[in-house]
């Protein structure tokens, strides 16, 4: 008998990114990570809304986020805010580093997850920076959408 399809399974989310910064595109790319820091992140506890993606000769890292080391783990336990290698295509890489140098933009962590296939991915964005005047505004906005959604349930 067949198995049924996994879905993914969510293991931390930035969701500062999306209050701090517009996100124009996202695109997915692959950890490279060692055997206790893939047990870690099964087991929990990853934080990446400190987090943030740049270049370093020529590749894609992750820097500054936290994978806490493992509970099983022996002497050979990983770094917890250890630099990681993102796999992503040399096409995508040119256009994120395009984008960083010549507008400004800043790759952002938006979430770390198994895919069905079981392997570790990580989202990222290319964001622009909110000012305290666009927060404002993002946070006027979602509470009239709230305040609007409850008069429609009291109305009928």
């Amino acid at each position: 008998m067949p198995r049924a399809p996994r879905e993914e399974k969510l293991v931390a989310q930035n969701r500062k990114a999306r209050h701090d910064y517009f996100i124009e595109s996202s695109l997915e790319a692959g950890l490279m990570l060692t055997g206790t820091e893939v047990k870690s992140l099964r087991a929990g506890g990853v934080q990446i809304t400190e987090a943030h993606a740049g270049e370093r000769d020529g590749e894609l890292w992750l820097f500054n986020a936290h994978i806490p080391e493992f509970h099983g783990g022996n002497r050979l336990n990983h770094e917890p805010r250890r630099p990681r290698k993102l796999l992503v295509k040399r096409r995508e890489l040119d256009k994120l580093m395009g984008a960083v140098q010549r507008q400004g933009m800043t790759i952002v962590p938006l979430r770390i997850y198994f895919n069905t296939k079981g392997f570790a991915k990580l989202e990222i964005g290319l964001a622009k920076g909110k000012k305290n005047v666009d927060k404002r505004a993002t946070i006027k906005e979602r509470d009239w959408k709230r305040e609007k959604a409850r008069v429609m349930r009291s109305r009928g």
